[in-house]
């Protein structure tokens, strides 16, 4: 069993706080999802989560104009440089407080970061900046006397226009301009949302809070502001403004407040009317000014449903002069500008949408809502979801893999089942049915349906193929069930209550109750079945301190106990069934004998949890680590290793037999997240105790208190912020054993194995180089060729050895191959499969090999051909699309050339035979005589012809 698992993909975490980005190209959408990053490609409809990882959750990002940087800032102020091109950090920079907004220009020669209520404007970073540091600071301005709430580039990336939450808007050069002077738009009467320029000018549109919208003309155009031309004797900039005591800014903030006319000192002298008119003229001196054109309310409409409705994110296209207004109540209206015509409006919920943008080509729009972790892309030109993706509300508290490892299966706290495909990262379908927390999900072994137990005193079937519930099993009294098991058949279903101590049975296809089990005596916290098919054993653990053994088949009730040292958390069968292993609240894990039922291992794995503590604690970390233990574990695939995780950060991987901890994986670094750190902060300490002991009392937020509950470890808090604390609820291994899934406080983390960065050679000797390899291969060797890249382990030249065979030496290539050597070649060619195009090739291989070494025992492990089956199930479905899809379009097209033929015909026109020469003068005629509307129609008539030319 190899540990080299990496980081893979983050699931059931969609959206959590910040702002969306699209990229260049528009096919990909990113999104912050707590302390990571997520990539959407819309286009291969794929989730990409990258590797990076922040101390704190992500705020603010912006992406470079071409694509290949991004700017990230989390909730701290810690600003980090990626590359997507090698997804790693290039650079680490630290802002005071927090960053409101990061914008990139136009050009991507500069970005600005809006931190309080000051602008700093950067170089990008790139070969013209000639420093180590990225982050070159070219300018800092003081912009208004309030936060900053939006940024907004000019697109000729020389103005900056600067929403503030003072109701003021304010527009800046980057550098010394002719003709251009800073000025402040006022106007507003609540914070500004967004404030957007248009496209070739610097014409405004500015939105506030309560949905009003300013529509501003600017008096001068791009070409009437140029650079100041310095002559000889002009002294520099610098100098000149030291001398007269001013700041170091290219314009004074005093100057032009009302952004038309300048404030005269002397106003309150007396003045006649021959130098009232000469200081009017000196008003218009300056050319450089904004008219307001017109004041919309936009914010009438969502305040018929709810009269606190207000605006919550904004986002404007340049090129098509459409502004999309999302408001609190969960809907988002699209307008057109300047005239302000309302083009179309929908509800996407009842939580407000945190964030919008447009991908650059203004057809579609992204929106997330915090809220309830919606991410979601409308096309508003044909009225239809591009992506529409929400994980849980709440945490999810059980996951599991289906039997071919193609899917997974969450149950969270907000009611709901979510299956998601492990290829793209995508849920497929959600089931609503239950009314509270889902306890436990199972697969089938024959993966046809899903069962899942809840607190609700149901347990449901799930038909995956039509995605409906077909099944509701209940008890005769009202009991909340906290598991649920499948026996190998997929014939039996058995659940444990928990505020009634009985094992309940039913039966799958009778959709009865077969039978109701007693004998513990406290809340049954985890059952599973035997996983041999012939064998009907169950296993359940229970708070008593005991485990049980039933025989499911028998009456009765007979069984046996096994008596344990503390609370049975968690069991898990040996996948030959001769074991079991058992999680207890003291933190070990017992291993047991399941027909003689003799202790055969113990793990002590309480130290290897950590020992966080939370900020309001009053016990010091190592009484901490007493409360430890793992809720959850789970066998690997050839029954050596153990996974388990609990109520910490990690998750541990122990070797049974010898009882020591292998590898252990932090699920997350995020500071976010409460008992990470070992001590408490003491610039917290003060004389009058802790202070994150004392509640913190917002009254523009409505009076939240900053504590949460006391004794309240999960759930709905109300509307109380907290820190939650980071614990793993489930974790699972892939059947095929090339990944683990765990759900935890972060979401559903995915850890595959990463066999590109280990060296792993198996059997290796002096005289097995890769030049060796290759020289084999030239001289034809295929076997020698084929042992020896299998030997060095290296996937590169497995793949050129492979494919380097002839198709017609592959059958006796297998069967020279050594019984040690035949599964590892079927491992290769499982994971070639999955990517290649060569899809007869590698078929052969595996025909070859399993005709060859398929009737000898133990020679191809139950992870392999699970990993195989799931390949092929992803070609055979790649392929039936794009062979239903071609069906159709022939089908169709070849129906047009019908209908064609005949209404030629019917004219007088006959088709007759023809060679290729006189192929291009009938196609000139047949144009010509059709009434053709464009060119799509005059392109599919020409391919209709071609068909029908064929057929005669």
């Amino acid at each position: 069993m190899k540990f080299s698992y990496k980081f893979s993909n983050l699931l059931g975490t969609i959206y959590r706080n910040g702002n969306l980005c699209f990229t260049p190209d528009g096919n990909s959408v990113i999104s912050p999802v707590g302390n990571r990053l997520t990539i959407f490609d819309l286009k291969n409809n794929t989730t990409k989560t990258l590797t990076v990882e922040s101390g704190f959750n992500y705020t603010s990002i912006a992406l470079s104009p071409n694509g290949s940087q991004l700017i990230a800032v989390n909730e701290k102020g810690q600003a980090q440089l990626i590359s997507l091109l090698s997804c790693a950090v290039v650079h680490r920079h630290k802002f005071q407080n927090k960053v409101n907004h990061v914008q990139y220009s136009p050009d991507g020669l500069h970005f600005a970061v809006a931190k309080e209520n000051i602008i700093f404007i950067f170089k990008a970073p790139g070969e013209l900046t000639g420093e180590y540091n990225p982050f070159v600071l070219e300018k800092h301005h003081l912009a208004a006397y309030d936060d900053i709430t939006w940024i907004d580039w000019s697109s000729d990336s020389r103005f900056l226009a600067i929403g503030c939450r003072d109701n003021s808007t304010k527009i800046i050069a980057i550098r010394k301009l002719n003709n251009f002077r800073t000025t402040i738009l006022g106007g507003h009467t609540e914070p500004i949302v967004g404030c957007f320029f248009d496209h070739g000018c610097l014409d405004l549109n500015t939105l506030s809070r309560n949905g009003q919208l300013c529509i501003w003309k600017c008096s001068l155009g791009y070409s009437d502001i140029q650079m100041p031309e310095r002559t000889a004797n002009q002294e520099p900039e610098e100098k000149r403004i030291k001398k007269k005591g001013g700041n170091t800014d290219d314009e004074s903030d005093d100057d032009f407040e009302n952004g038309i006319e300048e404030k005269n000192d002397d106003e309150n002298n007396p003045k006649d009317d021959e130098n009232q008119v000469k200081d009017d003229d000196k008003k218009k001196l300056h050319l450089f000014y904004y008219k307001k054109l017109g004041r919309h309310y936009l914010a009438d409409e969502p305040k018929k449903e709810n009269r606190d409705a207000h605006v919550t994110a904004a986002a404007y296209n340049q090129k098509t002069h459409i502004l999309v207004a999302a408001f609190s109540t969960g809907s988002f209206y699209l307008y057109e500008l300047p005239e302000v015509n309302i083009i179309h409006s929908l509800s996407i919920s009842d939580y407000a949408i945190s964030s919008v943008c447009f991908n650059p080509t203004g057809d579609w729009v992204a929106m997330a809502s915090s809220g309830v972790g919606q991410l979601l892309v409308w096309e508003w030109q044909s009225e239809q979801y591009i992506m529409k993706q929400q994980g849980h509300n709440s945490e999810m508290s059980c996951i599991t893999y289906s039997p071919d490892g193609q899917y997974i299966a969450t149950g969270g706290q907000d009611h709901k089942v979510k299956l998601w495909n492990t290829s793209n990262g995508f849920c497929f379908v959600t089931f609503s049915e239950h009314t509270s927390s889902v306890t436990g999900v199972q697969f089938s072994k024959n993966k046809k349906f899903l069962v899942s137990s809840s607190l609700d005193g149901t347990v449901r079937a799930y038909d995956i193929i039509r995605y409906r519930n077909f099944r509701t099993f209940t008890s005769p009294r009202p009991v909340q069930f906290a598991c649920v098991a499948i026996d190998h058949s997929g014939e039996l279903i058995v659940a444990g209550g928990q505020d009634v101590f009985e094992i309940y049975l039913w039966s799958v296809k009778l959709g009865k109750l077969l039978e109701i089990l007693s004998g513990h005596e406290g809340p049954v916290t985890a059952i599973a079945f035997s996983p041999i098919p012939t064998a009907s054993t169950l296993i359940s653990g229970s708070w008593d301190k005991t485990i049980k053994v039933w025989n499911c088949l028998e009456s009765n009730s007979d069984h046996e106990t096994i008596d344990m040292m503390s609370d049975v958390t968690c069991v898990a069968f040996k996948p030959n069934g001769e074991e079991i292993a058992v999680g207890t609240l003291n933190g070990n894990i017992t291993v047991f004998d399941v027909k003689t039922t003799t202790q055969i291992a113990s793990i002590e794995g309480r130290n290897d949890l950590g020992s966080g503590r939370s900020a309001i604690d009053l016990i010091t970390s190592k009484k901490n680590k007493e409360t430890k233990c793992f809720k959850s574990i789970e066998y690997s695939a050839d029954g050596e290793c153990i996974l388990a995780g609990g109520k910490s950060q990690f998750v541990c991987i122990y070797h049974v037999m010898e009882g020591m901890l292998l590898k252990k994986f932090a699920i997350t670094q995020n500071k976010s997240f409460d008992s990470l750190d070992e001590s408490l902060n003491r610039r917290k300490m003060t004389e009058f105790g802790n202070m994150a002991l004392v509640e913190k009392r917002e009254d523009l937020e409505g009076g939240n208190v900053m504590i949460r509950l006391p004794g309240v470890q999960k759930g709905d808090m109300a509307s109380r912020h907290f820190m939650p604390e980071v614990n793993v609820y489930c974790v699972r291994f892939s059947p095929t054993g090339q990944s683990w899934a765990a759900a935890c406080t972060e979401g559903l983390m995915v850890y595959s194995l990463d066999k590109g960065v280990v060296f792993d050679p198996f059997d290796l000797s002096m005289e097995v180089t890769p030049k060796a390899t290759v020289q084999s291969l030239k001289e034809q060797e295929y076997s020698k060729a084929l042992i020896m890249s299998l030997k060095l382990n290296e996937i590169n030249l497995i793949t050129s050895v492979i494919e380097g065979i002839p198709l017609s030496n592959v059958e006796l290539v297998c069967s020279s191959l050594p019984n040690e050597y035949a599964h590892r070649t079927l491992q290769a060619v499982t994971g070639l499969l999955r990517k290649s195009p060569h899809i007869e090739f590698y078929l052969r291989w595996v025909c070859c090999l399993l005709t060859q070494h398929g009737n000898k025992d133990n020679i191809f492990q139950h992870h392999s051909l699970l990993g195989l089956h799931e390949s092929l199930s992803r070609k055979y479905e790649m392929l039936n699309k794009m062979c239903d899809f071609n069906k159709y379009t022939l089908t169709v097209l070849s129906k047009v050339g019908e209908m064609r033929r005949k209404s030629s015909a019917a004219n007088g026109e006959i088709l007759s035979e023809t060679n290729d020469e006189d192929l291009d003068e009938n196609m000139i005629l047949l144009r010509t005589s059709s009434n053709l509307e464009n060119n799509d129609d005059l392109s599919e008539f020409e391919e209709d012809e071609n068909m029908s030319t064929d057929e005669d």
